[in-house]
Order: structure tokens, then sequence, then C-alpha cells
């Protein structure tokens, strides 16, 4: 399953969710404000991990070496590595090229060095082997130091073995260089139109179609409980009735 699948399911089920909560919880309850507020912790906290692990960051960094080592995909831990569009897709292993980093506080970062193709994040990276070979030619020593801006996207999580993939390379003046992320920064303006002409949408789409429809289910199951009311009103009476008979009867036995 590709990440536009996996990701276009995963806002199906959020929207179908959304909904399912406005139909089985009545407005103004208790129940609802807790569930609309959990709905949208969860949307901000996926949102914001899904966000955070796919937009490219930078560090600035000081290249010590790169190597390539054989890598066992044959898990769930598959889900932070590449799947390329090629015949090494489908294997449980494969080989991956690494660069191993020393950061300007002395922490070491290892990124790794792999194509995205056309597979998700849409990076669209198919120059592996030129980028580990910039990267080897700006390798350096603690001495000597030649800082560089490595651009990537992911997670370094050491106990699930997951790296941030490398994207491109570039050396810097030096460790305080400044950065300015412009493609998050368009991105997230981008973003913030699109979310409120989604709301707008929303609502119209909302006052218009669901509304309506949600109105008339509580209408109908207000009808419901109406001839249910009145089936056991005339329920009753007829009991009622059909006692009194009997105490009628009971009255001429005593007679």
């Amino acid at each position: 399953m590709s990440g536009y699948v996996f990701w276009g399911i995963v806002l199906a089920l959020i929207v179908a969710a959304v909904i399912a909560l406005r139909i089985w919880l009545p407005e103004g309850s208790a129940g609802r404000k807790r569930a609309k507020w959990a709905t949208w912790a969860f949307v901000a906290l996926l949102v914001g991990g899904f966000l955070h692990y796919t937009l490219p960051q930078h560090d600035i960094v000081r290249v010590v070496n790169t190597y390539q080592e054989r890598q066992d995909l044959n898990d769930w831990t598959r889900i932070f590595w590449s799947s390329p569009d090629d015949q090494s897709t489908g294997l449980i292993n494969r080989d991956v090229q690494f660069l191993q980093t020393i950061k300007a506080n002395g922490k070491p970062m290892v990124y790794r060095n792999e194509d995205t193709s056309w597979s998700w994040p849409p990076y669209f990276k198919f120059d592996t082997a030129n980028l580990q070979a910039e990267a080897e030619d700006l390798k350096s020593t603690a001495a000597a130091p030649q800082w560089v801006s490595v651009t990537h996207y992911g997670w370094r999580i050491v106990y699930f073995s997951a790296f941030p993939n490398a994207v491109a390379i570039k050396a810097v003046a030096g460790p305080d260089v400044t950065i300015i992320p412009w493609f998050n920064i368009v991105f997230f303006v981008v973003l913030l139109i699109l979310v409120l002409l989604f709301r707008r949408m929303w609502l119209q789409f909302r006052e218009r179609s669901i509304d309506p429809v949600l109105e008339d289910m509580g209408e109908a199951w207000d009808s419901v409980d109406d001839r249910a009311d009145q089936a056991a009103d005339r329920a009753r009476g007829v009991w009622g009735r059909f006692t009194g008979w009997l105490g009628t009867w009971k009255g001429k036995s005593r007679r």
C-alpha cells in the first residue's frame, strides 16, 4: 500500500468518525464535548506527527564517514525505509547507504541515503549515488572541520533502527549559520489558506446536506418514540379495562 492510499484511508476514517459522533451523541451533551476534544486532539497529534516526519529539515553537521550496509526489512519497521519502484521493493533486505556525521554540539547523527523515486514522501529523489559522492568529498576532521547543511526528512529512533533520509547536502560557512526553511514557510501559508477554504466548504456542506438529514433522523426518532408511547398507553388502557372486568367477577363471586 502506497503512502498516498494509506493517508487517504486515514482521512476518510476521521471524517466518518466525526459524522458518526454527530449522529450518536446528542448536541450539547457532556459525552459529545469530550468526544469532540478527544477527536481534535487526536487529529492534531496525527497531523503534527505526519508533518514533522515528512517536511524537510536542515541540520548543520560535519561528515565523518560514509558507508553501505545491508538492512533487514522483514518486519513492521519497514515503514521507516523508502520503497523505491524497482525490483528491490519486494525484498526482505537490501543494501542501504549511510552518512555518519557529528553535530556542532558533539552529538552523532546518522542519515540513510535512499532514493524515494515516485513513492511517498514526494521528494522525487533519484540521485542517491551523487549525494553519496558529495558527502564523501565533504568529509572532515575535528581539527579541520568542514561544516555542511544536510536537508532530510524522517526521525532518528535508535531502538527501531530508524534513520532520517538525507535528500541534499551542501557546504556552509560554519556551525552557526542560519538556514531559513522557505519551503516550510510557504507550505504552511498555503496549508492555512486551504484549511480556511475547506472549513468554509465544510460548514456550507454541513448546513445544506448533513444538518437536514440529522434533523429528519431526529424527527423520525421522535415520531417513533411518540408512537411507542401511544402504543404503551393503549396497552395500559386495555390492561386496565381487563383488570377492571376481572374485578367485577370477583365482586359477583363474593355475593
